[in-house]
């Protein structure tokens, strides 16, 4: 559940946090909302925010900015269930996000990745990662190390900022993905540009494959992870 930490010296994410008792300081804190309600407004926001604006019939600029109170306005007024939503609610989300998937500012909000329409982000340039991360099918990556990373059907590639965020982001779709690494102090100075997105996202238009390396599957981060997927497979049995 989503909850807000009582405890005024707190550092954790503005106060928000999910869970039952604050990560840093251990506190209970007040209860905001249900994981039920954050996760399908949760869904909400990446439909309007990144898809469909016009769902809700709120206005969005050529940056992906919407006016944070009356975007909470529409979706009380669509959807019932939410008579008790407020704008600072959407606060709440995005400061307990781990991935960052929202900001806020000035009263409004927008996604800041993974949209599907014509937008100008203008995302920051500075302060990134000398490596950042691709999963990919074991299948592709002789591919990918030749052809390189494209959008596809997104706007840009997306990367990660760790191997475990990457892992993560992997494993929705595919079983034991691969981790390719971009050098990305080579690419940045023969011109290509990357953008800081989320907390763990970075954007690219392209990468080619000159830029990429595989990972080695033994790599510990990756043991790691795979003995806990591991794990939670035989739990499931």
């Amino acid at each position: 559940m989503l909850r807000q930490c009582r405890e005024r010296s707190c550092k954790i994410n503005n106060g928000f946090f999910t869970g039952s008792n604050c990560h840093v300081c251990n506190e209970e804190g007040k209860f905001i909302m249900s994981d039920k309600e954050a996760n399908s407004l949760g869904r909400i926001l990446a439909l309007v925010l990144r898809h469909a604006p016009e769902k809700f019939n709120v206005e969005m600029d050529i940056n992906g900015w919407v006016n944070a109170r009356e975007l909470s306005e529409a979706i009380a007024n669509q959807r019932r269930h939410y008579h008790w939503l407020r704008a600072w609610h959407f606060e709440a989300i995005s400061n307990a996000d781990e991935k960052g998937r929202y900001q806020l500012e000035n009263g409004m909000i927008r996604a800041t990745y993974a949209h599907s329409i014509e937008i100008d982000l203008d995302l920051p340039t500075d302060d990134i990662p000398e490596g950042l991360y691709f999963p990919c099918s074991p299948d592709d990556v002789e591919t990918l190390k030749e052809f390189g990373l494209t959008a596809g059907d997104r706007k840009n590639v997306h990367l990660s900022r760790t191997i475990p965020n990457a892992m993560e982001a992997g494993h929705v779709h595919i079983h034991r993905p691969v981790i390719l690494e971009v050098d990305t102090v080579r690419a940045i100075a023969d011109g290509h540009t990357i953008y800081r997105a989320g907390k763990t996202v970075f954007l690219t238009d392209e990468v080619p494959g000159e830029y990429l390396y595989q990972v080695e599957a033994d790599d510990p981060l990756i043991l790691d992870i795979v003995a806990q997927w591991e794990q939670e497979e035989q739990e499931e049995e």
